[in-house]
Formats: C-alpha cells, sequence, structure tokens
C-alpha cells in the first residue's frame, strides 16, 4: 500500500512481514486519547493505566473479524477498581476507570505495577455482535507487571492466538500551562497464527522438509520479537515517527506490506434514548428519591462524563 495519505495519529496500521508471514499492528493514539482522558480529571497514575488499556485493545480489536465492540477490562482489589476500555469495529474509541482517590494518591509518583494499582483480580477479553451473533469472553488472571504482560499471559494460555506487544505511553505539558497534560500512546504487536493442522502422515523426506520449515518459522518469530524490543518507548509515541515509519524502520529488512488502516476516533455511544432506558430499569419509587431541588433526575455517563437530565418521569416511564 503507498504510504501517502495514512494517518499519524489515531490509526491502527496492519502489515505483514513477508519474509515470515507474521502478522503485525502498530497503534498510534493521539487527540482521541487526549479527549478520553481530558473528560475525566484521572490521577496521572490511573490515566496512564486507561490509556495503556486503549492502545491494547485497539490492537486486538483490529486483529479480530467482528461487527460490533470488543471490549478490555479489568477488575481488581486494589486502588483502580475497574477500567473499561472499547472498540468497535469501525473504529470508535471510548474508555473510563474506577477508582479509590485516597488510595492512589498513597501510593505516590509512578510508575505503579499491575498488582500495585489493580490488586488481585482478572482482565477480560469480550466481543459483543449483538443478538444476532454469541458473545465471546476470554478471562485470564492479572498477572504480570503491566498491562501488556498480562495480555501475554493470555495469550500464553490460548492455542489460537500467540502474540507479543509492546506499549508505550507518554503525557507531556501542554504549551503554556504545565498543569494539563498531552497525552500520547503507541504500541507494536506481532501475531503468530497456529500452524495448520497436517495432512496425513509423511515419510521420512517429507518429516525433514516439515522439520526445517518449523526451525525457519521459530527463527522468524525470534527475528520479529528482537526487532520489535528493539523499539524505543520514545519511537512508539513520536510525532514526527508516523507508525509506518516505524514499521519501515524495524522491519524493511526483512520485507514488510503494509494494508489499509482503521482510523481511530473518540466517540461515545450514550444517548438520552439509552440513558432513559436505563431509568426505566429502575423502580420509579427508587428514582424519585434521586430529584434535584429542580425536580428533575440526573445520569452522568460514565465513559464521557455527559450529563443526561429527565425532568418529566412520567415521559420517561410510558411505554413506547
Amino acid at each position: 500500500m503507498n504510504r501517502a495519505g495514512i494517518p499519524e495519529d489515531d490509526v491502527v496500521l496492519p502489515f505483514q512481514i513477508e519474509s515470515s508471514a507474521l502478522r503485525g499492528r502498530a497503534v498510534r493514539l493521539g487527540a482521541a486519547l487526549d479527549t478520553i482522558l481530558h473528560r475525566h480529571a484521572y490521577p496521572k497514575p490511573v490515566a496512564e493505566a486507561l490509556a495503556e488499556a486503549l492502545a491494547i485493545a485497539s490492537l486486538l480489536a483490529a486483529t479480530l473479524k467482528f461487527e460490533g465492540v470488543f471490549t478490555l477490562q479489568t477488575k481488581g482489589d486494589g486502588p483502580v477498581r475497574l477500567l473499561v476500555a472499547d472498540v468497535t469495529s469501525t473504529g470508535h474509541l471510548r474508555g473510563y476507570a474506577q477508582f479509590d482517590d485516597a488510595r492512589v494518591k498513597a501510593l505516590g509518583p509512578g510508575p505503579h505495577s499491575v498488582p500495585k494499582l489493580f490488586g488481585a483480580g482478572y482482565l477480560a477479553f469480550t466481543v459483543d455482535q449483538g443478538e444476532a451473533a454469541e458473545r465471546y469472553q476470554g478471562i485470564v488472571e492479572l498477572d504480570g507487571a503491566t498491562l501488556a504482560e498480562c495480555a501475554h499471559h493470555y495469550f500464553r494460555q490460548s492455542e489460537q492466538f500467540e502474540a507479543g506487544i509492546k506499549v508505550a505511553v507518554a503525557a507531556t505539558a501542554a504549551p503554556g500551562d504545565g498543569a494539563v497534560l498531552n497525552w500520547r500512546a503507541g504500541a507494536l504487536m506481532i501475531q503468530r497464527l497456529p500452524p495448520e493442522d497436517a495432512q496425513g502422515s509423511a515419510e521420512g523426506g517429507d518429516k525433514a522438509i516439515d522439520a526445517l520449515k518449523r526451525d525457519a518459522e521459530e527463527e522468524g518469530w525470534r527475528r520479529a520479537m528482537i526487532l520489535m524490543g528493539s523499539a524505543q518507548a520514545a519511537e512508539l509515541v513520536d510525532p514526527e515517527l508516523p507508525p509506518w515509519k516505524l514499521v519501515d524502520r524495524l522491519f524493511l529488512a526483512e520485507g514488510v506490506a503494509i494494508y489499509r488502516p482503521l482510523e481511530l476516533k473518540h466517540v461515545c455511544r450514550c444517548s438520552p434514548a439509552r440513558m432513559r432506558g436505563a431509568l426505566r430499569s429502575i423502580p420509579r419509587a427508587e428514582i424519585e428519591e434521586l430529584r434535584d431541588p429542580d425536580g428533575a433526575v440526573r445520569m452522568t455517563c460514565e465513559f464521557c462524563n455527559t450529563t443526561h437530565a429527565f425532568a418529566d418521569l412520567d415521559a420517561v416511564y410510558a411505554a413506547d
């Protein structure tokens, strides 16, 4: 694919290492990530964790063939109780965190490991394609120092998905206001597909050829992991180094093909209609107690922090 016109930020870039037929993805998050994090006054350690989760969710969603929503979620007993990042098949990105502010502040300056931030808990991957398809979910314990390592733990348990991931997050002071941070994130993933089932029983010569092929595949995988590991954190988030240039820099000698990118943007799926439906799921007597002094009931979306007000509960609870 011609590199001209490939977005430099808020993009997932698929590629293939031609020498070893390994698939890859490069993610770069800029304005979309900044918008998500600035909708909330997250402490820096929480914002960093959510940024990492959004980068990983973007990587994984782009490897799947689905029409719907891919969600990465952590749940634990640590200072950060819940972290949610989801990406639609059209590239709409959103996320939020629930945390104990006092416990996060007690951690002091970061960076902080997954055990310190999340405690004991789990990491879940969910694909929801609506009522027409079965919902898929994979769950693994939070086992690793970073969310990327926790994802590796999941891959090791899966026979259908073997991959390596590298993630970086950066926050820099906004020009003219050192209290405001500009957020960026970048990530790389190399995916190894499961070997195809052998067709029948091989004779001696064929077995030797198969062994050589497996050795070559192993060598290609190790070489790709070394090359990916050589990428510096600063390179993953560098606005002067677009994702396609980073991919070329790392893998050009191996032969690399780049495919159509998926553009990402922050879009929340909340709406008055959705909030109205959520209200109707709660007994009206309980809702009446939540009225503000002006008589309205207000609901705030956890993802985008937008507040929706409902003054006429008769209309809310009326049948559609």
